[in-house]
């Protein structure tokens, strides 16, 4: 129990709450960290996966794209983060800061975001595309109408998943001098000081379950009416009624 007392006493000591190193400003760092990093893997990553989805699952160049886009997940944040760094410091710019862990969070966000946009659009009932286009809808207004509704779900768990895995890297930025709260993390294993270290493990793990849970409720009420989310292979699960397409009005 001592050291739960003390993980206790530094929450509560006031100078955690005050200045730069303070928990509200680290908390700050890394909250704005995070969103920047996470909007600008959906700027570049929902398109690409709506192209590769467009019209069905069926074309080489979809699979390709999206094997290629997984490869982000098996090469290692920190190497890409050390890697930044050193090649940015050697063409002369400042090489630590927030550009090297922000370029390599963006590259960990964009594979999830990616594949489950390519497989929720491509995966859409071709009848309900059928109906779409035998009612006179342009592959845009099908797009917009029908294959993104009913992807949604699909894509949005994929925008969770990543968002959670970008919060937890964003505490590698404070190797290359950026705050955060894995400031405390660092400073805290350099100091050999357990309590500052856990604490700010736990910080970041809270920060995780809350992103988690916000999007989560993001994504049912995005959710048009009648679909639930589905499984990371785009079907409903073993059991369970297919969900229905949506009812399509005449294109405007």
């Amino acid at each position: 129990m001592g050291f739960l007392t003390d993980v206790f006493h530094w929450f509560t000591a006031s100078a955690h709450w005050h200045g730069t190193n303070g928990i509200p400003h680290r908390l700050y760092e890394h909250t704005a960290m995070s969103l920047g990093a996470t909007a600008a893997a959906i700027a570049i990553a929902l398109p690409l996966g709506v192209l590769l989805g467009h019209g069905g699952r069926h074309g080489v160049g979809g699979r390709i794209g999206v094997n290629i886009s997984n490869l982000g997940r098996a090469v290692p944040s920190l190497g890409i983060l050390y890697f930044l760094a050193v090649a940015i410091g050697l063409r002369g710019y400042p090489g630590f800061g927030a550009r090297p862990a922000l370029v390599a969070m963006v590259a960990l966000a964009i594979p999830p975001i990616v594949t489950n946009t390519y497989i929720g659009v491509g995966d859409v009932d071709p009848e309900a595309r059928e109906a779409a286009v035998g009612m006179g809808m342009t592959g845009w207004q099908v797009l917009r109408r029908v294959e993104l509704p009913l992807a949604l779900p699909l894509v949005m768990a994929g925008i969770r998943t990543s968002a959670v895995q970008v919060v937890a890297t964003a505490t590698l930025a404070a190797l290359t001098a950026w705050g955060g709260l894995g400031r405390y993390i660092v400073d805290g294993f350099s100091q050999f000081d357990n309590v500052q270290l856990f604490s700010g493990a736990l910080l970041v793990a809270l920060l995780a379950i809350v992103t988690e849970v916000v999007l989560g409720v993001v994504q049912r009420g995005l959710t048009p009416g009648g679909l639930e989310p589905r499984g990371q292979s785009g079907k409903p699960e073993a059991g369970e009624p297919a969900a229905q397409p949506a009812v399509l009005a005449p294109p405007t």
